[in-house]
Formats: C-alpha cells, structure tokens, sequence
C-alpha cells in the first residue's frame, strides 16, 4: 500500500473513532439518560413507587428485599375500602389462605416517625407492624407494608407508624384493588399477587407512566 493510500485510510479511522465515542459521551444529550424506580406489579396495572432518603433503615431493607425478588409472588391480603392496601406477607405465597398476613423475614426494623418530615396522606407508602402492647418502641415489620388509598388521607396514624415513601403514578390501580370482593377482614376473595422490581424509565417513559418526580 503506498503512502497516499495509508494517509487515507488512517484519516477515516480518527474520523470514525472520535465520532462513536462522541455518541456513547452525549448519550444525556440524546435523551437516553435513564431515572430508576420502583415498579410494583400486579394483574390491574402498576403502580410505581419512590423512597424516601430520610427513613434510611427502611430504604435500605426495602430496596434490599426488592433487589432480593423477596415479593414477588406475594399478595395484598388486607384492602379495606378508603383506608388502605397491605401487602408484603411471605406467607401469602403459599396455599392456606388463613396465614396471610402474619409473616414476615425474620427481623423488624427500628421506627422512622417524623410527623414534621411525613404524614400519612393519599398515596403514601407506611410500614405496618404489631400493635404498642406487644410492640412499645412502634419497631416496622421487616417487609408487610401499606399503601394510603383514602383522598383524604390517614392523619389518626400519624406518628404511629413509619411512612417511608409514597406513590409516584398508579393509585387508580391501588383504588381497584381496594374495591376487589372480600371478606370482613379484608381478604380479597381472589388472590392479587405482586411482583416488585426496580426499572429504569426515560424522561419520555417517565412522562407515559405519569410520574412525576
């Protein structure tokens, strides 16, 4: 290969090397840049959530079992009608419909309360936990949550139990969950099972779901 020949094709590799390298370097510029959240799936939709740094033992613990698929499968088995969905049982994943509700990993984690910081209104996401009898220091279970689904909010369980984060986009299908068949307890007649994984969503993807950060 002569001289002129080797000056050419050795100019079309530094044109091709910077202009790749430019893409991968202005992917926020493209509109690729990504935002992670909480995908809470289920048969009537999803339901998206966002934690909250301020209650870092239930950040981490949530976000921990999330990574860890320690929900899916599981069911909301208590809704009751303009107050709440609760869910995060892992005795719900098995066939006695009777122990729903009263499992959990093993631990509690120590209360998050700040009513300056967090109250109770529509669309939060709180801890559930036992009652002050057998439970003074208002320790959360380590996974059974609940989901605010009264407009008006929960203000008589503020400062009872920790609220760690709230719904981003999805409480129309937290409402038909709640309005599901059930028994007195607020068992749902049919099981509805979730799974829960982290996404990453676009600022397009973000805007579609209806979430706004």
């Amino acid at each position: 290969m002569n001289i002129k020949k080797q000056l050419f094709w050795i100019s079309i590799v530094l044109f091709v090397i910077p202009f790749s390298s430019c893409k991968d370097d202005e992917c926020d510029v493209c509109g690729l840049e990504t935002t992670e959240v909480i995908e809470l799936q289920t048969e009537f939709g999803n339901i998206y959530l966002q934690l909250f740094d301020e209650t870092p033992f239930h950040y981490s613990n949530f976000d921990s079992l999330v990574r860890a698929h320690y929900y899916d499968s599981t069911e909301f088995h208590r809704c009751v009608d303009d107050f709440v969905i609760q869910g995060g049982s892992p005795t719900s994943k098995d066939d006695n419909r009777n122990n729903d509700g009263s499992g959990g990993p093993g631990y509690t984690i120590p209360a998050e309360i700040d009513t300056t910081l967090f109250k109770h209104q529509f669309g939060s996401l709180a801890a559930a936990r036992l009652g002050n009898t057998t439970n003074p220091e208002r320790r959360s279970s380590g996974s059974q949550f609940y989901i605010v689904t009264d407009p008006d909010g929960a203000s008589f369980l503020d400062g009872e139990y920790t609220v760690f984060g709230k719904v981003l986009a999805g409480m129309d299908v937290a409402k038909i969950i709640e309005n599901q068949p059930k028994n007195a307890s607020g068992l749902p007649d049919q099981r509805i099972k979730m799974y829960i994984h982290h996404v990453s969503l676009t600022p397009q993807e973000l805007t579609d779901r209806g979430i706004v950060l």
